[in-house]
């Protein structure tokens, strides 16, 4: 009965044809995003391809006309979307138009980000010109949580705990430095611009010069160069020129170190959480379960129950921390968090503006899909 009651106020909240996506048609986002709308007997929502919205921003406005749900979703799914920002990145850094890079290859990353946030820039000044839109996330806050270093100073002057930032890193000998400055012998290396665990490194050191770096970046030595590719699985390395090399390509396309914060473990395992708000509020929960280091749930972890997992103050430190990081974007109904809980303490790892793809996670009975149709209609 509640559940049919939920129906009618989303199909009359959200009426059919009123959807728009600045998406990838064929990625697993807008499939799972077009398979809650049927849930709901909603019509598919209107995808305006990044590829072609790229060419030709224009093709945006016939779809904004009438009072719509706008929602921005990731460029990741289309490789030639991904590329076409970073040439254009790269034209406004006055640097040579890159080809197109291998499958996983890290590469210019900082030019991406540079062409990400030109078209950001360019679609918000759009949507500005028509103020009846709803929007499910605002151009201003996606770049902010897409550039991590900003976003986490972004936390740290909301008073969210995060871990230690060091800043920025400029190359290896740099990052000795930090080290030594600090006190510090374990820290995270994470690409500026990097999404699920690409171009992080977890880096340790000892007496004796010992020192390891792991990481999912593979370095790759060439006749032109060295390269780097992002990897499913771990790679280790322990002398100091991988290790350097590895350091000096990351920074030159934009790095920064933060303190190394531990997670708890389970068993053999260790874990932390990713969780989604709705509107301000927690949402949907997960632990990611894992025997390495990094726990994201492409790297092969496993899903765990956040509940099982946490006794009660943990639980609402979990939840306070994520809800805290939620107020501090306003605009976006929907945002992703990684969070650390440990003896009643919570911390945000990051936060992601595409955070919600979670296939089959249920929260209230629905998918982060169909939750959002539904907070859409609150």
């Amino acid at each position: 009965m509640l559940q049919c009651a939920a129906d009618s106020v989303a199909r009359e909240a959200v009426s059919p044809g009123t959807q728009v996506v600045l998406g990838v048609a064929t990625g697993k986002r807008l499939r799972l995003l077009q398979a809650a709308r049927a849930g709901f007997g909603l019509p598919p929502a209107q995808v305006v391809e990044w590829s072609a919205w790229l060419d030709a921003p224009e093709i945006l406005l016939g779809y904004l006309e009438r009072p719509c749900v706008f929602k921005i979703e990731s460029p990741g799914d289309d490789p030639v979307a991904q590329h076409k920002l970073c040439v254009l990145g790269c034209r406004l850094l006055g640097r040579d138009v890159p080809s197109l890079p291998a499958h996983g290859e890290l590469r210019d990353t900082d030019a991406w980000f540079a062409g990400f946030s030109a078209a950001l820039g360019t679609l918000a000044a759009l949507l500005a010109q028509h103020p009846h839109l709803q929007m499910v996330n605002a151009p201003a806050e996606v770049l902010l949580m897409t550039d991590k270093l900003a976003c986490q100073q972004h936390l740290v002057r909301h008073a969210v705990s995060t871990p230690r930032l060091l800043g920025p890193v400029i190359n290896y000998d740099d990052l000795q430095s930090r080290l030594d400055q600090n006190q510090l012998d374990r820290v995270f290396i994470k690409a500026r611009y990097g999404s699920s665990a690409a171009g992080v490194v977890a880096y340790r050191r000892a007496s004796g010069g010992r020192e390891q770096a792991t990481t999912t970046a593979r370095i790759e030595r060439t006749s032109s160069g060295l390269r780097l590719f992002n990897l499913k699985r771990m790679s280790r390395y322990s002398t100091r020129h991988d290790i350097a090399d590895l350091i000096n390509a990351l920074a030159g396309q934009q790095a920064y170190v933060e303190a190394w914060l531990p997670k708890p473990r389970h068993g053999d395992a260790s874990y932390d959480f990713r969780v989604v708000t709705l509107a301000g509020r927690v949402a949907h929960r997960v632990a990611r379960v894992g025997q390495h280091i990094m726990t994201n749930l492409h790297l092969g972890n496993r899903r765990g129950d956040a509940a099982s997992l946490l006794n009660a103050p943990d639980l609402a430190a979990l939840e306070a921390v994520s809800m805290h990081a939620a107020a501090s974007f306003p605009q976006s109904l929907v945002a992703g968090f990684d969070v650390v809980v440990k003896g009643g303490k919570a911390s945000i790892l990051e936060a992601n503006a595409f955070g919600d793809l979670l296939p089959g996670l249920q929260w209230q009975g629905q998918d982060t899909y169909a939750a959002q149709l539904q907070a859409l209609a609150a």
